[in-house]
């Protein structure tokens, strides 16, 4: 990966998948490090001007909640454990909004996160998905509201906030 579009979750959501992946890294799973994210979108690069627009494009909407109420897998991430979110249409609104502000801009769009093919996430484990299910069933739900949204550069962790 190279740069992605995260949305940034509130201080509580955060502190609550932080707490499921320490109950996994208790038991010896590999988990992630970086704070609990959701990415709307990647490419290998987002140039200046795509990130202006997309700063623009954000402005005039109304950001969703989550709800990430299931364990489960993503399709290419076969090792990861993920809790996912609650597709509806205020969230395909907002994610759909973010791929027109991109399109044509960014250079070599990932085609997993394009509308149609993204599903919304969490990753909570990146090794024995099946282990770390049983550990964390049943979960409880997270709501989530989106605190703000960042470009985040995979190669080297730098972020840089749109807005917050």
């Amino acid at each position: 990966m190279a740069q992605i579009v995260r949305f940034r979750l509130d201080m509580a959501a955060e502190e609550r998948v932080v707490e499921l992946r320490a109950r996994l890294a208790a038991e010896g799973l590999r988990v992630p490090h970086e704070v609990p994210t959701v990415t709307f979108a990647a490419a290998a690069q987002i140039p200046a001007a795509a990130r202006v627009e997309l700063t623009e494009a954000l402005r005039g909407l109304s950001l969703p909640s989550l709800w990430l109420p299931t364990l489960g897998s993503v399709a290419g991430h076969d090792d990861d454990l993920v809790l996912s979110a609650i597709v509806d249409t205020e969230l395909l609104a907002v994610h759909s909004a973010v791929h027109d502000a991109l399109a044509g801009k960014v250079r070599s769009p990932f085609g997993s996160y394009l509308p149609g093919a993204w599903l919304p996430h969490v990753v909570l484990a990146h090794e024995r998905p099946a282990d770390a299910f049983t550990l964390l069933h049943p979960v409880r739900p997270v709501r989530a509201s989106i605190e703000g949204v960042e470009i985040a550069d995979t190669r080297d962790g730098s972020s840089e906030p749109l807005f917050a």
